[in-house]
Parts: structure tokens; sequence; C-alpha cells
């Protein structure tokens, strides 16, 4: 078969993820679109009655407050974190010396499905295009990218090197059996550097969303006084990046679909004073006692007005959260911040 590199970033490579038996991967799924089927029947029914009752301006106002508990039931992943920390390879012990030598855990395992069939989330198909990356570069895959959070001034992004002295490293924290809170165990995270083994903080992730809405704006804006800087990225490439790729599903919105390593949700709305969809892209992280979020949610642009605003790209709102603790849905809690801080700016 033949795998792209394409495939390999939007999870459509057939690589197999931490559960190595494909009968328990689809008995989830299969677990997963039932549920997704009941809930999207009971909004239909839901929606029916409305339209049928009719829908006044304190209807408006009902479904605005609601609309923040909507989100957390769609959002929502129950037991899905639990069983995916029980997979033995979260807790791999080995130094890896490259991630050409990573490649070996897998690498001789059968494809679950034909490359391009089906989407199956995997962190092993982000190891190999790390080692893409390695061999188009010329350099070692943790150079190339620690050079690269150089240019984007991520200064406190660094490997997750158990050896290294790393100012402010913050411990991590999980659940045992019993419910209590004890520390993480010991684990090496250089099997898996570009899918789970990077440190940041929040000002850098931040510094992160902020130069990738630079680049996807810059082309829109036309500044007469002075010359606006280029992004880092090409404003085409970011839209590539965010653009929902077919046959894909993200598990932490439902509204979403998986693009080039971002979950993407486009502007949509059905119904007039009803659920609105906004355009965001996000990304969750989850590792042994630690969760993340990214959220960058555009800000609408307006094309006529846009080459006349004094006020320089990125527009928007972005949140990051880092959590060190495991197993905790973030993506929600940071779409409501930004819908919030978004509100406001629209509100002055």
């Amino acid at each position: 078969v033949t795998i792209t590199t394409r495939q390999l970033v939007s999870h459509l490579s057939g690589i197999r993820h931490y559960e190595k038996d494909i009968t328990k991967v689809k008995e989830e799924k299969e677990k997963a679109n039932r549920a997704l089927k009941l809930t999207k029947s009971h909004q239909d029914k839901e929606q029916k009655a409305k339209e049928g009752k009719g829908i006044d301006n304190t209807d408006c106002v009902k479904q605005k407050k609601e609309h923040a508990s909507e989100t957390k039931s769609r959002n929502s992943k129950p037991g899905r974190n639990d069983k995916e920390f029980e997979q033995e390879e979260y807790y791999l012990k080995e130094k890896f010396e490259s991630v050409i030598e990573s490649l070996k855990i897998f690498k001789n395992d059968p494809l679950f499905f034909k490359p391009g069939s089906q989407f199956l989330y995997s962190t092993y198909g982000f190891t190999l295009l790390s080692a893409v990356v390695e061999r188009a570069s010329g350099q070692k895959f943790t150079d190339y990218m620690l050079k690269m959070f150089r240019d984007l001034d991520m200064l406190s992004t660094v490997l997750d090197d158990n050896e290294a002295m790393i100012y402010n490293r913050a411990r991590c924290y999980i659940y045992n059996k019993k419910g209590r809170l004890v520390n993480a165990p010991y684990v090496d995270n250089s099997y898996k550097w570009a899918g789970g083994g990077f440190l940041s903080s929040v000002g850098d992730l931040l510094k992160f969303g902020n130069a990738l809405l630079y680049s996807y704006q810059a082309g829109q804006f036309k500044n007469k006084n002075s010359k606006l800087l280029p992004g880092y990225l090409k404003p085409s490439t970011v839209a590539m990046m965010w653009t929902p790729v077919p046959k894909t599903e993200v598990s932490w919105d439902r509204d979403g679909k998986y693009a080039m390593a971002w979950a993407v949700v486009e502007k949509n709305q059905q119904y007039g004073c009803c659920r609105q969809q906004r355009h965001y892209a996000s990304h969750t992280g989850g590792a042994v006692g630690a969760s993340s979020v990214l959220l960058i949610l555009p800000e609408e642009l307006d094309p006529e007005a846009v080459g006349t605003w004094p006020v320089a790209p990125p527009r928007g709102v972005i949140v990051t959260i880092i959590c060190n603790m495991q197993s905790v849905s973030l993506n929600s809690t940071a779409l409501k911040i930004a819908r919030e801080f978004d509100k406001e700016k629209w509100a002055q």
C-alpha cells in the first residue's frame, strides 16, 4: 500500500494507536456511533417540537442560556480516557535515541484498514510523520522542532526529557483505583516526540496560536501606512490545515471534523435564533498525568471593511489550558471561555 503524509496528518493511514486489537477498536467505534445517533435523534425531536410550537423572542433568550450546557453534553467523552490509559504502551520506560529507532514499536504490525478509507486517531502515525520530517530536513526531528520553537519565540517549549534539568517543570498527577490523587508513574516519552513528547507553557502556546492566526489572516489585511510582515506560514497553508477532511471525526466536539493536525468546526446555523456553530480550530492533549487544549476562534472579518481597519492581525480569541492532571476534558471549557471573550469584545 501507499501511505501519504496527508493521510498521516489527518489520521487516515490505518496505522494503529495504542490498542493492538482491531476487534476492540471496532467495538469502541460502534458504541460511539450508536451514542452519537441517539444524541442526534434526541436533538432532532426537540427541534421539531420547537418548530411546531413556534419560537418567540423569549425562546431566543432561553436558547442562549441553554447553549453552554448543550455544548458540554456534545463534547463529553464518557469512559474514553479511563480505557485509553489502560494501554501498556502509555507507560514505556525505554529511552529511544531517534524517531527512526522508535518506529520498531509498530512498524511490523498490520494496518487496521486501507489507507484513506477510514479514520483512526493514531499517535504512531505522527511518529512516522516525524521520521519523514527528519529524512526530508536532513537533521534530527528534535533539533528541527527546537529551532522552529525558537523562531516562534517559544523559549519555554522543550523536550520532555527526564534527565534534563527543566526550570519550573510541574509534577503530574493521576487518580488511583481508589479515587485518590497520587503522583503519576514514571514514563519516557522519547518514543513519541511528535505525538506527545514536548513540554510547554500557556504563554508559549498563546504565541503559537497567535502565529497561526496571524498567518491565516495576514493576506486579508491591506495596511496602507506600512506593509505587514509575512506570517510564519502562508495564509493558504493555514487555510488548508484548517479545512475539514472527509471521512474524519472528532471525539471532543461532535460538530467538528479532523483537518490536518487540527480539529475544525465550520460556521453553520440552520435556523434563525437557534444554535450557532462558529468557525474554530482546536486540539486537545492527553498524557500520563496531564491534559491540555489549544483553541483558536478567528474573528469573523467583514471582507468590505477589512482593508480599511487600522488594527492588524491577529484578530480573534485564543484559549489554552494546561492541566497537570490526567483525563481532564478541556475543549468545552476552552470554547465557553472563547465565546465569552468574543461576546464581550463585540459588546464594546
